[in-house]
């Protein structure tokens, strides 16, 4: 069972960190040079079929992996155990990459002007720094570089 929880992981990462960077390197450039709100709108709208649920299934699988590895989540805060520290920091980047995310989704998205982009594109590089983040850190788990 743990290869395929890892695998659907890995796989949602794949879609969540993708997407945003596809969305960030290859679309963000051209919404802000001709300043459509239309093309980030067709763009988000696509994504948001496919990344929120590849986040959900990140989310899922995550907690699964955590509880695998230290079943006991009391000890999920304790900092004293790197692996503790590794599911903290994936706990803490999945926390800022709600709030970033709902804060756009919610009270820009709908209200975006083209005066409103760069504020939109603060967002979108900073989900999508988080995005590498989490990746890092899921990384340094299974080899221990940055947590041990």
């Amino acid at each position: 069972m743990y290869r395929y929880v890892l695998l659907a992981h890995i796989l949602g990462a794949c879609v969540w960190t993708g997407g945003h960077l596809m969305l960030a390197i290859a679309v963000l450039p051209e919404v802000m040079r001709t300043r459509s709100v239309e093309r980030l709108r067709q763009f988000e709208g696509a994504f948001e079929r496919v990344g929120l649920p590849a986040l959900l299934i990140q989310l899922a699988s995550g907690l699964w992996l955590a509880y695998t590895f230290l079943p006991e989540p009391q000890q999920w805060l304790n900092t004293d155990l790197p692996l503790s520290r590794a599911i903290l920091t994936k706990l803490t980047l999945l926390g800022c990459t709600v709030l970033v995310a709902a804060n756009a989704r919610l009270r820009i998205i709908p209200r975006l002007t083209p005066e409103k982009l760069p504020l939109m594109a603060a967002h979108i590089l900073t989900v999508t720094t988080l995005s590498v983040l989490f990746v890092l850190s899921g990384v340094a788990i299974r080899t221990g570089w940055l947590f041990y």
